[in-house]
């Protein structure tokens, strides 16, 4: 990439960055004076926990904006160099989620700024991600085990629906996707992940960001 290019690349990424390190869900929740999202349930930042706080509307416009915030990043960087810089807007909207520069790079795990990078990039995925997350959900109850297995088969949807170089880069981010979940996957093992709509005890200290 010569410097030229790599300029309004780079731009994008920051671009990507700033849009998706906006904390929705702690804005939205001290905006309505509820107690501070990340003393409760999880810690989590995203829209799975500010539901605990026994909002529904709070938790869809979390979701809403973490979602838009990845679309955002997506739409504006193909509007300025086409394709390649959107995809790089998406990954630096993504980890800015995960990493947002306002909360000492603590964020959330990245499910819904994951669904608005997809939409964005090839929004038939996206609806595939959705529809595969209700079907989990409903059958299962559990919010992470839905994200997992969304973000497991998104990949190959990308592929076979003839997007390759999406499908790489989603192979990627669902890798991460993953990690962030770890302690999720751990706790599905042993039977102790809460459940859609369940209200936890506070997130151990050090816990609050995965």
């Amino acid at each position: 990439m010569t410097m030229p290019a790599a300029l309004p690349a780079l731009s994008c990424l920051l671009l990507g960055y700033l849009l998706g390190s906006i904390p929705f869900g702690l804005i939205l929740t001290r905006w309505a004076g509820t107690a501070d999202i990340r003393a409760i349930g999880s810690g989590n930042i995203g829209a799975t926990n500010v539901l605990r706080t026994g909002s529904k509307a709070l938790a869809a416009a979390t979701l809403l904006g973490d979602m838009l915030k990845g679309t955002a990043a997506v739409l504006i960087a193909r509007y300025i160099g086409g394709l390649e810089t959107a995809m790089i807007a998406g990954v630096g909207a993504f980890f800015g989620h995960l990493f947002p520069v306002w909360l000492k790079f603590k964020g959330g795990k990245g499910v819904a700024t994951y669904i608005g990078v997809l939409g964005g990039l090839a929004w038939p995925a996206a609806l595939w991600f959705c529809l595969v997350w209700l079907v989990v959900a409903g059958l299962s109850r559990y919010s992470s085990l839905s994200a997992l297995v969304a973000s497991a088969t998104s990949p190959a949807f990308l592929w076979a629906t003839g997007s390759r170089r999406e499908a790489i880069l989603f192979l990627g981010l669902t890798v991460i996707l993953w990690l962030t979940h770890r302690a999720n996957i751990a706790r599905l093992i042993d039977g102790t992940e809460g459940r859609i709509g369940s209200k936890e005890p506070p997130a151990p200290a050090g816990e609050t960001s995965t």
